[in-house]
């Protein structure tokens, strides 16, 4: 199973919003990134991602799982974009800042440091289980 990040500005749709939709989830649309797009098109049933709000708050807030695999966005008349559908499957202990995950130096090669506007990003295994340990502490 691969591990995903996925971001979202919580005044648009927060993790609250996707833990409403219950098991049907929602389409993880309106994504205009090539690269963004093909993490998108490589995921697999059952993956999981962290639900990361951004803009507000700046930190990782739950763990979603994809239902969905890649097929068109329902939000564009254009072929270039797809989207994979989401569920939540449960809020972590605490939230992670970016700000945390920016000073531990197991994480400085994540994604979510280098990459930063990128909406959809590939989370190691390594990175995954880290940032689970900081949301216990």
């Amino acid at each position: 199973m691969a591990h995903w990040l996925f971001k979202s500005e919580p005044f648009k749709f927060s993790f609250t919003d996707l833990k409403a939709k219950g098991a049907t989830g929602a389409e993880w649309d309106g994504v205009r990134n090539y690269q963004a797009r093909n993490n998108m098109r490589a995921m697999q049933l059952g993956d999981q991602g962290f639900f990361y709000h951004s803009n507000e708050g700046l930190a990782v807030v739950g763990i979603c799982e994809v239902i969905a695999l890649s097929h068109p966005d329902s939000t564009t008349d254009d072929p270039r974009w797809d989207c994979v559908d989401v569920r939540a499957v449960r809020d972590i202990k605490r939230p992670v800042t970016l700000a945390e995950i920016k000073a531990e130096p197991s994480l400085s090669k994540m994604s979510l440091v280098t990459s930063m506007r990128l909406s959809v990003q590939p989370v190691t295994d390594e990175e995954w289980e880290t940032v689970l340990a900081m949301a216990e502490r």
